[in-house]
C-alpha cells in the first residue's frame, strides 16, 4: 500500500514483490506505492503485478503491507481476519492495537521480531538503523559549517571535526564508520561495556562510565539505569559534549520516552555551528529541546535536527532492505501453495504477533494496556 507523505519508502520493490508470483499468491500494489522509492507503477505491470487503487486493496486484500500505522476509518474496511505487516510501534501505540485486536485482524509488527540469531535476517530495525547512521553522518556534514577531514593548505591547517556518538548499537556503529571515512575523530557513549571493542575496532574511543546495569538480557536494547549512574553519565557526556563539532544520538527504550542525555545546559556550553543529530526524536528525542522532523536553531548557534525516518531519505536501498527482511519473515507463515499459515509455536512468529483472535496476544503491549496475560 501507497505510505502517507513524508514516507517515501515502499513494503516490496518489483522484483521483491515478483518473488511472492513465484509462490502462486496474487500481489496487488496500490497505485503510486512505489513512486518516491524509484519503482513506478509500470515496473510492477512488467512483472505482471496488478496495480489496484486503494479502496479495493483495503476490503478485499487477506495480507496486507503497510511500513505505517493505517488510520482507523480504514482499518475498518479490512475484512476480518486480515493480516497486517509492518512497523506499528505497538509499544507506544498501544491502544491502536487494542482496537485493531477488537477489529479481529492479525497484526504482525516487524519491529518486535525477537533479536535472535536465527531472526536476524528479518531485523527490519538493524537494517533500518544501518542507513540510519549513515545518512545521519552525511546530513551532519552538510549542515555543519566546517569540513571533517584535516587538512593542510598553503592558507593555513584545519583540523578534524571532532564527532560524539551516543550509542553504539547499529546506527551508532555505522555512524562511527561514516564519520571515520570522511576523516572525523570520534568518540563514543553507550551504556554496555560490551561494545567497546567494536567501537576501538571502528577507530573510535569510547568513553567509559562504571556501574551501567547488566543489559545482557535485554535483546539488545537498552536498558533503564540507577539515578547514580546518570550522573555519572551526565558528566561524562557534558565532558566530552562541549569539545563537539557534531553529535550524533541514538538512545532509545522500547515502549519508553527516549532518554535525555544532552540537556539544556550541556546545550549552552556548546559552540556555535555545534551540530546535533538526534534520531530518538520520534520519542521524545535525547535533548529537551529536540522536535521531530524540524531543525531548531538555539540562541548560541546550536543546530539540533530531529529526525526519525533518515532511511526513508535514501528510500530506494530502505525499501530493499526492509523488504529482503519482510520476504523471509513471510517464508514463516505462507506455505508452499500460497496460502496464510500461521504457526504460533514458532517463536518468530509469535514474538512479532500483537494481535490475533479479536485480542491483544503480546505481553509487553498487554503489560502496557494494564490487563495482563490472556
Amino acid at each position: 500500500m501507497k505510505e502517507p507523505k513524508g514516507e517515501n519508502r515502499v513494503t516490496l520493490l518489483p522484483e521483491q514483490a515478483e518473488a511472492l508470483l513465484k509462490k502462486n499468491v496474487t500481489v496487488w500494489v496500490e497505485s503510486g506505492a512505489g513512486a518516491s522509492a524509484f519503482a513506478a507503477d509500470e515496473a510492477y505491470q512488467n512483472r505482471s503485478i496488478l496495480i489496484k487503487d486503494r479502496k479495493e486493496i483495503l476490503q478485499q486484500a487477506d495480507l496486507l503491507f503497510s511500513i505505517n500505522t493505517i488510520p482507523p476509518e480504514e482499518i475498518a474496511q479490512l475484512k476480518t481476519e486480515a493480516v497486517l505487516v509492518g512497523i506499528f510501534q505497538p509499544l507506544y501505540h498501544f491502544q491502536t492495537m487494542e482496537s485493531w485486536a477488537a477489529k479481529g485482524i492479525t497484526t504482525f509488527s516487524m519491529d518486535t521480531i525477537p533479536r535472535t540469531t536465527r531472526a536476524q535476517s528479518m531485523d527490519v530495525l538493524s537494517s533500518q538503523a544501518n542507513i540510519a547512521g549513515y545518512r545521519a553522518v552525511l546530513v551532519a556534514a552538510t549542515i555543519f559549517p566546517r569540513y571533517f577531514p584535516m587538512f593542510m593548505t598553503a592558507a593555513g591547517s584545519i583540523p578534524p571535526a571532532k564527532i560524539l556518538i551516543l550509542g553504539a548499537g547499529v546506527a551508532g556503529l555505522q555512524a562511527i564508520a561514516t564519520s571515520r571515512r570522511l576523516g572525523g575523530v570520534v568518540e563514543v557513549f553507550d551504556t554496555r561495556p560490551a561494545v567497546k571493542e567494536e567501537v576501538q575496532s571502528l577507530g573510535a574511543k569510547f568513553i567509559e562510565v562504571e556501574g551501567a546495569a547488566d543489559a545482557s538480557k535485554a535483546g539488545g536494547y537498552a536498558v533503564e539505569q540507577s539515578d547514580e549512574y546518570k550522573q555519572k553519565q551526565q558528566q561524562r557526556i557534558a565532558e566530552a559534549a562541549v569539545k563537539a563539532d557534531v553529535i550524533i544520538t541514538t538512545a532509545q527504550i522500547p515502549g519508553k520516552k527516549a532518554p535525555v542525555l544532552i540537556t539544556e545546559e550541556m546545550i549552552a556550553g556548546m559552540k556555535n555551528g555545534t551540530v546535533i543529530i538526534d534520531l530518538a526524536s520520534a520519542t521524545g528525542g535525547n535533548t529537551p529541546l529536540t522536535k521531530n522532523n524540524e531543525t531548531i536553531l538555539t540562541a548560541n548557534g546550536v543546530i539540533i535536527l530531529g529526525n526519525s525516518n533518515l532511511p526513508g531519505g535514501m528510500p530506494f536501498d530502505a525499501s530493499k532492505v526492509y523488504g529482503k527482511n519482510v520476504l523471509n519473515f513471510l517464508q514463516l507463515v505462507i506455505d508452499k501453495e500460497g496460502a496464510i499459515q500461521l504457526n504460533f509455536e514458532d517463536d518468530i512468529v509469535k514474538g512479532c504477533c500483537i494481535t490475533h483472535g479479536n485480542k491483544v496476544v503480546n505481553e509487553r503491549v498487554l503489560g502496557l494496556l494494564g490487563t495482563g496475560s490472556n
